[in-house]
């Protein structure tokens, strides 16, 4: 039986695994040796103050998905909004109802939280996702999305 619940701090090696194992589904190279990998999803997820949250899905020792969110704000008004940065299951796991169950679990934290809100983006060729998310009956909110990546250089100076 498939559970979902926050990630406590036991589960930072297994989260670690799971997030190199989305990396290779979207063509990432490893990011650094496993300690590191470690080290920074305890900082994000149990620093002070934590930089995001994780959402587990477990069949029983093993994590069968994971829902990634933050907070921001402010969303309508002076109230916030739950951002899912990631909603990730693995092969093994695909079509059996856990990204279902991470979603539910998405939306109950947010009402709970009282947010206003749930965002979320999906790369316009993933074709699975977008189906999920059509099954779900989410509809498509047109927006643009920007992003810029620190090369190592910084980011752009703006004039």
């Amino acid at each position: 039986m498939i559970t979902v619940s926050a990630a406590q701090p036991d589960d930072v090696a297994a989260v670690a695994s799971l997030l190199e194992d989305l990396n290779r589904f979207y063509g990432v190279p490893e990011s650094g040796p496993p300690d590191r990998r470690r080290d920074q999803v305890a900082e994000a997820l149990f620093g002070e103050p934590p930089s995001a949250y994780a959402l587990l899905a477990r069949d029983g020792d093993r994590l069968a998905g994971l829902a990634a969110y933050s907070f921001l704000w402010p969303s309508v008004g002076p109230t916030r909004l739950l951002y899912m940065k990631e909603l990730y299951v693995p092969e093994a796991y695909r079509r059996q109802g856990v990204g279902k169950l991470l979603m539910r679990a998405i939306f109950e934290t947010a009402a709970r939280l009282g947010c206003v809100r749930v965002e979320w983006t999906t790369d316009p060729g993933n074709a699975a996702a977008l189906a999920f998310y059509e099954e779900l009956g989410v509809p498509v909110h047109p927006k643009v999305f920007y992003r810029i990546t620190d090369t190592g250089s910084g980011f752009p100076e703006i004039r």
